[in-house]
């Protein structure tokens, strides 16, 4: 607990179980894990930042596969608890000439249990950014919490927040998205949105200016709303906001681009980069990301990340 840590994420794990093919028909499945918080704490590790994670682990057969690979990543995972139950699980399959497929079963898991008691004052202090998600918050009324609680230790000691909506209507409805932004607004430092699924459904504001400067207004600093009617990143900072196009076209699996982008995204902040040259990082990380099968399994690193960031 006495490491120094650049950003401290808070969420769940699950295990990521992926096809190229439809679910219906493959045969095989490739096993890896994910979550966004976990997505964006990775994202950023491996990029050169120190990332620690906060989160319950089941003691389940995938307890040993999930801890080890946290460790391998370089993650801290000293504030993850072991608990009787087990770990959530999600699907993923791409069907020929179809919409992804993605399936999780998430309900009561060791995640759920999530509290205020995960979450240390000492351990927040120990880093520069703390980072959630209202997936994190939609986990359970402990859990949301647990959020609430990290994120006013943090603004209480004029810490970094940053915060994701990543609104997802299978997890819960429009209401208690917004009463869970709401309980934290006063406290978020920097925000992550999607246009499509954060801006126009929870503040419905459809251009990305407008919920930029809307959220500015709310006293939240930097602004990033990812577009992908515009194809780019709209970065609001200073009363500046500048486009940044998507870095590439060539998609095979955008699950965890985004969170990917929020890691490398606070990573390049925290390097002493500005919130434009951050953008520019982080859209190029995703842009790699993307390329690739599964959420974690195809985040980039440091060395491919950067010759690309310096080669444009």
């Amino acid at each position: 607990m006495g490491e120094k840590l650049d950003i401290i994420t808070i969420g769940e794990s699950l295990i990521e179980l992926s096809s190229p093919t439809s679910l219906a028909y493959s045969k095989t499945l490739d096993k890896y894990y994910g979550g966004d918080t976990l997505c964006t704490a990775v994202a950023a590790q491996r990029l050169g930042s120190q990332a620690g994670y906060i989160s319950r682990v089941a003691n389940d057969p995938f307890r040993e596969y999930l801890m080890d690979a946290w460790q391998s990543e370089g993650l801290d995972i000293s504030q993850v608890k072991l608990i009787d139950g087990f770990n959530g699980v999600y699907f993923i399959g791409h069907p020929e000439n179809a919409e992804k497929e993605f399936v999780y079963y998430r309900k009561k898991t060791a995640a759920t249990k999530l509290s205020i008691d995960d979450i240390y004052k000492e351990y927040i202090l120990s880093a520069d950014i703390v980072y959630a998600t209202g997936v994190t918050q939609s986990l359970s009324l402990s859990a949301k919490e647990a959020v609430k609680k990290a994120f006013q230790i943090s603004y209480e000691n004029n810490m970094t927040t940053a915060y994701d909506p990543n609104f997802d209507c299978r997890l819960w409805g429009i209401q208690d998205a917004k009463d869970a932004f709401e309980e934290i607004s006063d406290y978020i430092s920097i925000m992550f949105l999607s246009l499509e699924h954060d801006c126009i459904k929870l503040f419905e504001i459809d251009s990305p200016d407008k919920c930029i400067k809307y959220l500015w207004d709310k006293g939240i600093s930097i602004v990033v709303v990812k577009s992908a009617k515009d194809k780019g990143y709209f970065v609001g900072f200073e009363g500046d906001i500048t486009f940044i196009k998507f870095q590439t076209e060539e998609i095979v699996d955008s699950t965890g681009s985004g969170d990917a982008f929020n890691g490398a995204f606070l990573h390049g902040l925290n390097s002493g980069m500005t919130a434009f040259e951050a953008a520019k990082l982080a859209a190029i990380d995703a842009a790699i990301q993307c390329k690739g099968m599964g959420a974690i399994k195809s985040t980039p690193y440091k060395e491919q990340v950067y010759s690309e960031y310096y080669g444009q």
